[in-house]
């Protein structure tokens, strides 16, 4: 089932909490709204369930306007955050509960249950109730109260943060999993990034009430639309440089106090005396050898061992500071003095007032 959306807007108050916000979600595809804390993201899906009413704008699923539909009546299952079971009854009793309001007759109710039990893996849980069941076998149960009606949309409002850190990884590959099993369009909330960019097909990045940027998981890391995304999305961050366009032998040139990049494939886009913001990822930046192949100079600040890498933090002077990844066997140390090496094929260029990425040309 398709879902879209069209100029919505939404207000607590004086607050305007959502701000003119389209989307089209694709049927069967795994969406994911994600964004910082108080963005909006949350409020949007309680309108996609009919739990919000909507100020202004339309909701679609399909050819159909579901604004004035009551939940009941619009054939979506959501999975909330406590995952909100009811402590008095059985896992069996959970998952059946929702079918037995609506009337199914009791020999489908057990049918169905023990379809869903057998889907997620806990049928020797059934007869069990919530307070004797860990996290991750709560959070199988509040999926399997959706999954029992054979919904259109699933939404999911951060099911996965209650849970461990380890738990939470095994999860993020199981809720995929179930996803692809079962057909359904999904929309997940998160403010957690690598949820969305491992478990999503499509990435919409909100902030301050809008949406800053659809697309891809692939789309919304290798070519952020604007400033806040491409500070938001990756871990470690992008390296984010101000400084300004100058023009060296026709080729405009990055350039600060600090260091030096040459725009070759921007000629056609920059203009002298332009200020920009250079993104660079930590990834993508290197240490250089000699002082002829680097672009900027340096003393290193801290060196962070994560895993099979390190991550060099560079003081640049100016209070400006830069990360850089490497291999964790790489000899640097505090204070060694360092070259760094910026490859100007994997930056990227954002104008200073607009905010917004200066896009190669096509």
């Amino acid at each position: 089932m398709e879902v879209s959306l069209e100029a919505i807007n939404k207000s607590f108050g004086s607050v305007r909490v959502l701000k003119d916000v389209s989307l089209h979600f694709p049927s069967r595809k795994f969406v994911t709204l994600l964004g910082p804390s108080g963005c909006g993201k949350t409020t949007l899906l309680r309108m996609i369930a009919g739990l919000e009413t909507v100020d202004s704008g339309l909701i679609r699923f399909g050819d159909k306007v579901v604004n004035q539909l009551a939940p009941r009546d619009r054939n979506i299952a959501m999975v909330f955050q406590s995952y909100a079971l009811y402590p008095q009854m059985s896992v069996r009793q959970n998952l059946a509960y929702g079918l037995r309001v609506r009337g199914t007759p009791k020999a489908a109710r057990a049918e169905a249950v023990e379809r869903v039990a057998r889907i997620l893996e806990i049928e020797n849980l059934l007869e069990r109730r919530p307070a004797q069941l860990s996290g991750g076998q709560r959070q199988r149960v509040a999926l399997g109260r959706a999954m029992v009606r054979k919904p259109d949309i699933f939404l999911m409002d951060e099911p996965l943060s209650n849970l461990d850190a380890r738990l939470r990884i095994t999860m993020r590959a199981e809720l995929r999993r179930f996803h692809l099993d079962l057909g359904a369009t999904t929309v997940y909330v998160t403010h957690d990034q690598l949820e969305a960019m491992t478990m999503s097909d499509h990435v919409a990045v909100m902030n301050s009430g809008m949406v800053q940027q659809f697309g891809t998981p692939a789309e919304v890391y290798g070519r952020p639309a604007n400033l806040f995304v491409a500070g938001f999305i990756g871990s470690p961050p992008m390296n984010l440089m101000p400084g300004r366009i100058e023009a060296e032998n026709g080729v405009p040139v990055f350039a600060n106090e600090q260091s030096r990049v040459p725009l070759r494939h921007l000629t056609q886009r920059l203009q002298v005396g332009q200020h920009v913001v250079l993104g660079a990822r930590p990834q993508d930046l290197h240490l250089a050898s000699s002082t002829d192949e680097a672009s900027a100079h340096g003393r290193v600040w801290v060196v962070e061992l994560v895993g099979s890498e390190k991550l060099v933090d560079i003081d640049l002077g100016g209070k400006r500071r830069i990360a850089v990844q490497v291999r964790a066997d790489a000899h640097v140390r505090e204070d060694d003095p360092v070259h760094v090496r910026i490859d100007p094929a994997q930056v990227h260029v954002f104008d200073a007032s607009t905010e917004r990425r200066v896009f190669e040309a096509a």
